[in-house]
């Protein structure tokens, strides 16, 4: 059975080493590896997760199965002073996608999302991730493109997803 849980600060490490494993999974194919050090750097170091958490607004959940931690999500309640939840992040161990727990992880940011007063669901999914077919079914509609410079010469190239929430 699958429990989705708040982080803790001292889950932090955890996070990173589920990145670690998901990262190449998902963006091997799809990004440098170059590109994808930097951006776990960038994104994953003790020093930007914390910064997520305390400055940023970032709520962390882990999803655990049998006490192991198979996934994470973060996500950010009234993002940019709206009525939007802005899901970050959301990854799911290579031997466990597929499972429905990336399913459990956006349903709980929903329902927090709505105990917020929120009505919308977005987030940045890069446009060669195949992850954009799960996104669709869960009713996650492509926006638009962005192109980000992230700092390294690189660069991100993703979709805009959103999904309204029902009342």
């Amino acid at each position: 059975m699958i429990e989705i849980s708040p982080a803790a600060k001292s889950d932090i490490p955890l996070i990173q080493r589920i990145a670690d494993q998901t990262w190449p999974a998902t963006f091997s194919t799809i990004i440098s590896e170059g590109k994808m050090n930097y951006m776990l750097e960038m994104m994953y170091s003790i020093e930007s997760l914390t910064e997520q958490v305390e400055k940023n607004g970032h709520c962390f959940l882990l999803a655990k199965n049998n006490q192991k931690c198979v996934g994470f999500a973060s996500y950010e309640l009234n993002y940019n002073n709206s009525k939007t939840t802005k899901i970050h992040k959301l990854y799911v161990l290579p031997e466990t996608q597929g499972k429905g727990v990336g399913k459990l992880l956006i349903n709980e940011i929903a329902g927090l999302a709505k105990q917020g007063d929120n009505d919308v669901l977005s987030l940045d999914v890069n446009r060669n991730n195949p992850a954009i077919q799960f996104y669709e079914r869960f009713g996650f509609n492509k926006l638009w493109e962005e192109n980000e410079p992230i700092g390294g010469r690189y660069m991100m190239e993703y979709y805009i997803m959103e999904k309204q929430l029902s009342k």
